[in-house]
């Protein structure tokens, strides 16, 4: 299946869930926010929101700042 993730096209071999998927990446999961076809995800939700064929997924770091 085939899913875009900032822009770039990314083929999974299995279903897999965001917080799966933010494992698989090695990706520091401090501090990011995931939207899904541009709807924000509450980390809460991560481990029950599952990635399907066709989603765009914006991953984004918080900075601090002022």
């Amino acid at each position: 299946m085939n899913v875009m993730i900032n822009g770039e096209a990314i083929a999974l071999d299995v279903p897999v869930s965001l917080k799966g998927l933010i494992q698989d990446l090695k990706i520091e999961i401090q501090n990011i926010a995931i939207t899904v076809n541009n709807n924000i995800v509450p980390k809460s939700r991560w481990h029950e929101v599952h990635v399907n064929a066709g989603d765009d997924i914006s991953l984004f770091q918080a900075i601090a700042g002022g």
